[in-house]
């Protein structure tokens, strides 16, 4: 059977499985560019509060992109760290974490994906943060308009603050 074209939606607890591996597989250790594991609770705390967008190939998930509210990641010290650079607008959210499969990259899905996020949060800003040594996220993120506002420093590796508002 030919792979079915990839469909990207609002996640629903039916895809939490396929967020949990993917973000699993794509971890620093195993050769990935995620910096933080997050629980399946607060991965379902995060779906309650914003929309979590997945891109799914035959019903598997091939990439996500989260976003939270400020309030949520306030016990987090390098979201502390990002405000603390760059305060942005009293609603402005969370972006990121974004990870698409090894298998999907080069295909744009990060750009589909977040193109789904501001379509569903209109008007709102949204902040992130960089790695200064991901270079591939820098070119993506770039490619999609966003800019830089700020840099800051967390255990000893450097951070760019982007900014867009959707």
């Amino acid at each position: 059977m030919a792979d079915t074209v990839t469909n990207v939606s609002k996640a629903t607890e039916a895809d939490l499985e396929g967020i949990l591996e993917l973000q699993a597989a794509n971890q620093i250790e195993q050769g990935g560019t995620l910096s933080a594991s997050l629980p399946r609770s607060r991965i379902v705390a995060m779906m309650d509060s914003m929309p979590l967008i997945v891109a799914r190939r035959n019903r598997r998930v091939t990439g996500f992109l989260m976003a939270t509210t400020r309030q949520m990641n306030a016990d987090m010290p390098i979201v502390q760290a990002m405000f603390a650079a760059y305060h942005g607008t009293a609603d402005a959210y969370v972006y990121g974490p974004v990870c698409v499969d090894v298998q999907e990259r080069g295909k744009g899905l990060a750009q589909v994906m977040f193109a789904e996020l501001r379509r569903l949060e209109p008007g709102r800003e949204g902040v992130l943060f960089i790695r200064h040594d991901n270079e591939a996220s820098f070119r993506a993120h770039a490619r999609m308009g966003m800019r830089e506002v700020a840099e800051f420093q967390f255990n000893g590796s450097g951070f760019a603050v982007f900014s867009y508002v959707g």
